[in-house]
């Protein structure tokens, strides 16, 4: 019996020692929610001044820190467009196209990444394999390539590159030189003396059959361009539409 009473007793210990520390542990708990609680209620009062003038001190600070973020996504930004244009130097196209994207996340109105894009995106096209059994790969590149030049165009009218991007694009790659006239007649008034816009215009007249605007090209190329390979391209051009097309 004596054993008996003092299990007893033990338990009726234990009992109390957890119910204390259940107790005490409830008190830290609320002790805690209560710190929590006042935390917030003093970064809420914090967060909107109450005066006038702390309200124009907090606006400074948090200009200030704009600013900086500003200046830091610029850059970042234009150190994403010199990384595009080392792997495009090194052929890296698809590569390129991802540091493109992120560039383009910061600078989003920059026409220059928008071209470079077009162009990474036409090259890609180029060298597209099937290897997932995706026929459409080739034909997505170069629906991002001409919507890249495009935007380009229309962020900056005067930009030429894009203009022969997508004159390159529809008469080369896509077969449309209808859709690639007017934007190379823009970049030859732009560019009055640009040959190599003459060139890729008269193929799409060519390809047209209008056979006496592109030799009309061919003429002013052989008239205006100082080396001598392209002045003799152009004639060799215009001689082989005379012979084919005129007898």
């Amino acid at each position: 019996m004596k054993i008996k009473k003092e299990v007893a007793g033990g338990l009726i210990v234990i009992v109390l020692i957890a119910a204390a520390v259940a107790v005490i542990t409830g008190i830290q708990r609320e002790g805690r929610r209560a710190a929590l609680a006042k935390r917030i209620a003093q970064v809420s009062s914090n967060a909107i001044p109450a005066s006038v003038d702390e309200l124009k001190k907090a606006i400074a600070v948090y200009e200030q820190r704009i600013e900086s973020y500003l200046k830091d996504a610029e850059k970042a930004g234009s150190y994403w467009k010199i990384l595009a244009t080392r792997l495009q130097d090194k052929k890296l196209h698809r590569e390129a196209l991802d540091a493109l994207e992120r560039g383009i996340a910061y600078n989003p109105e920059d026409p220059a990444l928008q071209y470079l894009t077009g162009v990474s995106a036409a090259m890609t096209a180029k060298s597209a394999l099937d290897f997932d059994g995706n026929s459409g790969s080739s034909a997505r590149y170069y629906a991002l390539a001409e919507s890249a030049y495009l935007n380009a165009i229309k962020m900056d009218a005067q930009y030429t590159r894009p203009l022969y991007g997508l004159g390159v694009l529809y008469v080369f790659e896509l077969e449309q030189p209808a859709a690639a006239v007017p934007h190379l007649r823009r970049l030859l008034e732009l560019r009055p003396s640009d040959i190599d816009g003459m060139f890729v215009l008269a193929r799409a007249y060519v390809m047209l059959e209008d056979y006496e605007a592109a030799m009309d090209l061919y003429d002013r190329i052989i008239a205006t361009a100082k080396d001598k390979t392209r002045r003799n391209e152009a004639e060799q051009n215009k001689r082989a539409i005379m012979e084919q097309y005129y007898g």
